[in-house]
């Protein structure tokens, strides 16, 4: 049986991926919290669509994260 050193674990590749989502994350929350980049006193319709569209992507990871809506049980 060979030895397989430079593979990762399940684990280790698991701690990549969770890495990779907690990054994200951050950045979200940092734009959220600068607004998403908007000036208030300009936001406009199409800023509006644009968090419309993201709210309905994070709505489909939640959902599949949580088996809610459509991925419910």
């Amino acid at each position: 049986m060979t030895e397989r050193r430079n593979e990762p674990t399940a684990l280790q590749a698991f701690l990549i991926r969770k890495a990779e989502i907690d990054t994200a994350l951050a950045r979200l929350r940092d734009l959220s919290d600068d607004h998403f980049g908007c000036v208030e006193t300009s936001i406009d319709w199409g800023d509006v669509g644009a968090l419309a569209h993201y709210a309905g992507l994070l709505k489909r990871i939640t959902d599949l994260a949580f088996r809610e809506g459509e991925y419910a049980d």
